[in-house]
């Protein structure tokens, strides 16, 4: 049976929004998505897996082939998902930087009385691994008995790069799904997230993702919410950000931002990408050569990660986010790498290493970085598609002390 996950009640629940308000009026659909880690396939992957798709997200906008190695996820978080009618289980990796739901990688997919199979061939290519197969309409259900009819669903006859998972879970913008039905390249699929909100089963185009950090010996747990929020999950208001216009970032979540270690500015006003979907937090090549300066950081060959001594550690300053009107802290402990889980990162017992690393492109490119897991464990993320905007508010583990 498909574990029915809980439906969160918000009643009357206004969100306090720069312009205009958001008052859910109905119950929005929350799933807990839990933290998969699965380093099997080499200790320094994970680094590469990021880079991959960081890189990937180039290669997209401009329609560039990929030509990287397969490189498997191995840190996700996982929602559960059913298909079909009775439902079949899937775990999908749940992905803001992408927008195709698609099942097949593991379990493969099961054909009820509600698939339909469109006969389109669907693909799409993450940097890092890949999908190819056939488009299905199915019946989705998230939990709590909630329904989608008539979602498309891609259904893999070939992947690679999801070992230990049965696809993902796209909640990135619809745009991102256009070119991936191959023989109609300018043709959108409308995402879940679009499904749910015209099917009228959500009041807002809205999601929200939660974190909670931990050092991930633990299960660590999240909750990823549709049609409004989850106000126990963060403390304070939360504040807004348009999408950024300039591309290619806007393409997907994108907002502008700058960031200061301390009171020095290493990165001015520029776009970026917002996404669940890398781990580490990476920025323009000349902003990383300035923290890396400011910190005293010194770049390990062997891991590709900054190190710095626990004397450098002591010292660190916060390393600040200026999203809109707003300043997002991350603190000295946030910066770094789990110490209790360096072994799984190619890392030596011991050395301290930081989360940030090198985008590999300068600043001015229109995508200058990728505030990944390791900004959004620290705070509470709304998207927003009917305003066009992401939104981000402090939690309770905002300031945890957990690497």
């Amino acid at each position: 049976m498909f574990p029915a996950a809980s439906l969160l009640i918000l009643l009357l629940l206004a969100l306090t929004i720069t312009g205009s308000s958001i008052e859910v009026r109905n119950s929005p659909i929350t799933l807990p998505i839990v933290r998969r880690q699965n380093f099997t396939s080499g200790a320094n992957n994970l680094l590469q897996h990021d880079k991959a798709r960081v890189a990937a997200f180039r290669d997209f906008l401009a329609r560039k082939p990929s030509s990287r190695p397969v490189i498997n996820t191995d840190i996700g978080y996982i929602a559960v998902v059913g298909i079909g009618s009775p439902p079949t289980t899937y775990n999908l990796v749940v992905d803001t930087g992408s927008s195709n739901t698609w099942v097949g990688a593991s379990t493969k997919y099961v054909v009820t009385r509600t698939s339909v199979n469109t006969g389109q061939p669907v693909a799409a290519d993450y940097g890092s691994g890949s999908f190819a197969g056939t488009e299905y309409h199915d019946t989705v259900t998230l939990g709590g008995g909630v329904t989608i009819t008539n979602q498309s669903i891609g259904v893999a006859s070939t992947s690679s790069g999801f070992a230990g998972v049965d696809g993902i879970l796209g909640i990135g913008p619809v745009d991102l799904t256009e070119g991936t039905l191959t023989k109609l390249p300018s043709t959108t699929i409308p995402t879940v997230t679009d499904n749910l909100y015209k099917q009228r089963i959500i009041p807002h185009h809205v999601i929200s993702l939660f974190f909670e950090p931990s050092n991930w010996k633990t299960e660590t747990k999240g909750e990823l919410t549709f049609g409004g929020v989850d106000v126990t999950k963060y403390t304070g208001d939360i504040a807004y950000t348009h999408i950024t216009t300039t591309n290619p970032a806007s393409t997907y979540w994108g907002i502008n931002e700058s960031i200061t270690y301390g009171s020095k500015t290493i990165l001015s006003s520029t776009a970026g990408v917002v996404d669940s979907g890398t781990t580490f937090i990476f920025i323009a090549t000349d902003a990383f050569i300035k923290y890396q300066s400011a910190t005293g950081a010194t770049l390990d060959k062997a891991s590709g990660y900054l190190t710095i001594s626990l004397a450098q550690y002591n010292a660190l300053k916060n390393l600040d986010f200026h999203i809109g009107k707003e300043v997002y802290s991350l603190t000295p402990n946030a910066q770094i790498w789990p110490r209790s889980l360096n072994s799984q990162i190619g890392g030596i017992s011991g050395v301290i290493y930081l989360v940030v690393n090198d985008l590999g492109t300068p600043s001015g490119q229109g995508y200058d970085f990728v505030n990944g897991y390791g900004f959004l464990q620290h705070f509470y993320t709304v998207f927003d598609t009917s305003n066009h905007r992401v939104g981000f508010a402090t939690t309770s583990f905002t300031d945890a002390t957990t690497n």
